[in-house]
């Protein structure tokens, strides 16, 4: 569910999934800015002079759309930009600026582009009664700097000295919602009307009265995994990123009647931005393994099958490993589950993350589930296997049976079927990608490869699990409309790059 005081990322996450689900940005900007006019007008019918100061992002935006309303309403604004016009970043922040300038009879726009013409917002602000406030929003790190710093400390002083309100956008400029403080000059505002819900630190600092005001973001923007999630997964890159950087992966599985399971999850690890993946696989398949591909490397080890005595050679390696992925195509064999359910209880043991599947699950099944840093993705009849209770088809209580035993044992589930649900116990997400021609074999191996690849690359164990799930259906979806019901799991890792490709644009 959504968090009591939203963090920058939250904020992202509900935009691109709202966008994912076909509320237009533009008509949520248009929603923000409508709110803020409709406020000033309750609350300021006798105060008609107004100026809008405004930066160059989303939340200058706002701030335009605020301002039309308002000249609608037959109050006198004045806009100042507080940098230069071709520098407002977003499209449609630019298609808002764009109306105003035609706006030739109803809105005044003063353009500040250096610190030699501040002195024009100064004569701006001794002449109006309310200031409304759009120059910075949630995406500051650090303290405000430049031009929109010396704006703030203009409309703090003047503020002083002539009287006018203040009615901040979403955030009082300057206030470090990363941090959840000021660590800085912020504006001091005597109104924020901010979206969605109340924003990091707003319990904790001044920031004059609170006014909270929906812009029609969908609840499943929330409740359902989007491109926002994925997106807030992925670890960021830079020319000086190096191997390692994005994920160190092993993979224990295979067997003597299973060699494509390992395979699979392995080369989906990779095509999802994973920098090394190693698969530890019995020597009699090891072969069959790396002839899948020249990218896979396989630790070969000694049997048919997962046993006991591959346990004293796996442990020592297993600290080199960012994530370890265990059972895939392990089989049934006693011995092997009994091997497995060790491995998985030293893995926890050492806090690195684990990701359980397919016989592994039946492993921990039968010998205990361990807690600790651990997603494991049944299936419905996995999960009444594992949990003694078989999941319900309502998708309300099939979330709350997956949350109470994720919460139950300390772990992180993804409970697959035409609905993924996931839970840490503590949230529960459903994922809606993905179609029927998904039921053939080995993708459950592509999911877990995905999956391991994100919580390889970001602490959070749920919102890898969140995004494993998304992108694992959304490649499934790009591979059925090529193949239809006669897909392949290995369509579905070709589609890969291009589903993270769509997100990343999304």
């Amino acid at each position: 569910m959504m968090p009591e005081y939203l963090s920058p990322s939250d904020v992202y996450r509900l935009d691109k999934n709202s966008e994912f689900l076909g509320v237009d940005t533009l008509l949520l900007m248009e929603n923000a800015g409508k709110n803020v006019a409709d406020f000033v007008a309750s609350k300021f019918r006798d105060k008609r002079r107004i100026a809008v100061i405004c930066g160059t992002g989303n939340n200058g935006g706002d701030g335009f759309v605020a301002a039309r309303h308002l000249a609608s309403m037959n109050y006198d604004v004045t806009v100042v930009l507080m940098g230069k016009p071709s520098l407002i970043r977003s499209e449609i922040a630019r298609k808002n600026y764009e109306i105003l300038r035609r706006m030739i009879f109803s809105i005044k726009i003063i353009e500040i582009d250096d610190s030699s013409k501040i002195h024009k917002l100064e004569e701006v602000l001794e002449k109006v009664d309310v200031v409304v406030d759009a120059l910075l929003g949630v995406g500051i790190k650090g303290s405000a700097r430049g031009l929109a710093l010396e704006a703030i400390r203009k409309i703090n002083k003047l503020k002083n000295q002539v009287g006018f309100k203040i009615v901040s956008i979403d955030v009082p400029s300057g206030f470090n919602v990363f941090e959840g403080r000021k660590t800085g000059e912020t504006v001091n505002a005597d109104y924020t009307i901010t979206f969605h819900e109340a924003k990091k630190g707003f319990d904790k600092e001044e920031v004059g009265k609170v006014i909270i005001r929906s812009i029609g973001i969908p609840p499943e923007a929330d409740l359902l995994v989007g491109p926002g999630d994925v997106i807030n997964c992925l670890k960021k890159r830079t020319e000086w990123s190096h191997k390692g950087d994005f994920g160190r992966i092993l993979i224990i599985g295979g067997s003597k009647d299973y060699s494509g399971a390992p395979a699979l999850a392995a080369m989906a690890a990779l095509r999802t931005g994973a920098d090394l993946v190693i698969v530890a696989a019995p020597e009699l398949i090891s072969n069959v393994i790396r002839s899948f591909s020249p990218n896979l490397i396989v630790k070969p080890l000694p049997g048919d099958s997962l046993g006991l005595e591959n346990i004293d050679l796996l442990k020592p390696i297993i600290s080199n490993f960012d994530t370890v992925v265990l059972g895939p195509g392990i089989g049934l064999a006693e011995e092997t589950l009994e091997a497995a359910a060790d491995l998985a209880r030293f893995i926890a043991s050492k806090g690195i993350p684990l990701l359980i599947d397919a016989d592994g699950l039946k492993a921990i099944a039968k010998h205990g589930i361990p807690s600790g840093k651990i997603v494991v993705t049944p299936h419905a009849g996995e999960f009444n296997i594992l949990f003694g209770e078989k999941p319900p088809l309502e998708l309300k209580d099939r979330g709350e049976i997956t949350r109470k035993m994720a919460e139950n044992h300390g772990i992180t589930i993804i409970l697959k079927g035409h609905i993924d649900v996931i839970s840490d116990g503590k949230t529960i997400k459903f994922n809606t990608t993905g179609n029927p021609g998904m039921t053939v074999g080995g993708t459950g191996d592509v999911l877990s490869g995905i999956t391991a690849a994100f919580m390889a690359q970001c602490n959070d164990l749920f919102l890898a699990s969140c995004a494993g799930a998304f992108v694992s259906g959304y490649a499934g979806d790009l591979a059925f409309r090529k193949k239809s019901y006669e897909l392949l799991a290995t369509d579905v890792i070709d589609e890969i790059p291009s589903a993270l490709r769509d997100i990343r644009g999304t």
